[in-house]
Parts: C-alpha cells; structure tokens; sequence
C-alpha cells in the first residue's frame, strides 16, 4: 500500500500538536476533544479533525482523544521515539544562542557536533557541545551519521559551505542566513529569516493591527 503523502501545511502543524501534547501528558490529562484542542493551538477544530484523518481512526467519536496514544502516535511519526543528532555550521552569536536552547527538553533532538572557522573556538566545548575545526567538518559528519545540520554562517560563505555538506551527505539543512542556498533535489532546506519574520509582522501590524477583528452582529 503506497504512503499517504500529506499536505505540507498539515505537516508543519504537527510538531505544534506534539509538542501541546506532550504538554498534557506531563500535567495528567488523559484525554482531549478536537475543540479542547483547537482552543489551546489556535487551531480550529475541523482543521485537526482533517490533519488527523490522514493518518486513520485516532480519536472516538463522542471520546475524543486518548492522549498518551496519540502523544505516542505522533512521538514516531515526527522519529521522536530515537534521538536526532544534529551539526550546528557557524557558531556565531545565533550558533551560541541555539547552543544554549535545550531542543531535548521538549524533543528528542540534540546538537552533537559545532563547526566553525574561529581557532578559538575549534577545539573547545561550548555548552557540552565538541566545536571542530571546519577542515574537519565533512569527515566528522561522515564518521558521527550526522544528516540534518543547522547553518549560522556569513552569507559569503554559506553556498560553499552547503556544497560540502552535500559532499558530507547531508539530506536536511536549517538555513538562518539571509540567501537562499542551491542544493540537490535530494537535499530539503528549511529557510529561517528572523528579519524577514519580523518585517512581516510589522507590516500585519501596521495594516491589520494587532488582531483580526470580530465580524460586527
């Protein structure tokens, strides 16, 4: 039977409900409606019932959700059932802030291995993390199966360095520079611009305001 391939929309929104879920189970809650839900994510409710769908039967009509099965559920969909080793490349300012933000408290992700061109800093631990040196990046990606990587880096050096993560055999890249990398078809790039993030925002605020308003009776 072929893999249902999901929406990508519905595919961002899952680490959101993960991670309320796991919320829930650490509190005791044993069981949710989709409309318990939808009040907690800003989600509406017949958005999740739908994202849910496309994975079978996981809730009971007129029960709503175990949510220590659906925690579960979506604990192996997401590969949150084994841990996540991830490179971070450039461990700048941002590098460092990352460094220091605890991915394992909520996910079973963890940065094993920084890469930067400061001799400084190669050769150090930072945060109980190894800093190499970046002549050493392709081979210590290699020999520690690391296949996701974070990249923090100057824009001039971003798309050669994404070139030797290719070589390294990479298969994802978070991308927080501002320039939009070339990589394989193979390869999948997740873009992050804080600027870019921000200007939107101010441009929701000044011509939207802060919220939507209701619609007038």
């Amino acid at each position: 039977m072929a893999e249902t391939i999901i929406p990508k929309a519905t595919a961002k929104r899952l680490p959101v409900y993960y991670r309320y879920l796991n919320f829930l189970a650490n509190s005791g809650t044993t069981k949710i409606s989709s409309t318990e839900l939808s009040d907690a994510v800003k989600v509406d409710s017949a958005t999740i019932r739908r994202d849910f769908s496309y994975f079978g039967a996981l809730g009971k009509r007129g029960y709503g959700y175990d949510v220590v099965d659906l925690l579960n559920f979506f604990k192996k969909i997401l590969n949150q059932d084994r841990l996540t080793n991830v490179g971070l490349v450039g461990v700048g300012n941002l590098g460092h802030a990352l460094l220091n933000y605890n991915f394992r408290q909520a996910n079973n992700i963890r940065i094993s291995a920084g890469f930067d061109i400061n001799p400084e800093l190669a050769g150090t631990i930072q945060s109980g993390v190894p800093i190499y040196p970046m002549d050493e990046m392709i081979k210590q990606i290699k020999d520690q199966q690391i296949e996701i990587v974070i990249l923090t880096v100057p824009i001039d050096a971003a798309q050669h360095i994404t070139d030797d993560l290719v070589k390294a055999g990479i298969k994802g890249i978070m991308n927080f520079t501002p320039i939009r990398i070339s990589v394989p078809s193979y390869v999948r790039v997740q873009n992050v611009d804080l600027a870019t993030e921000l200007q939107t925002l101010i441009y929701f605020l000044e011509h939207y305001g802060p919220t939507l308003k209701e619609p007038e009776a």
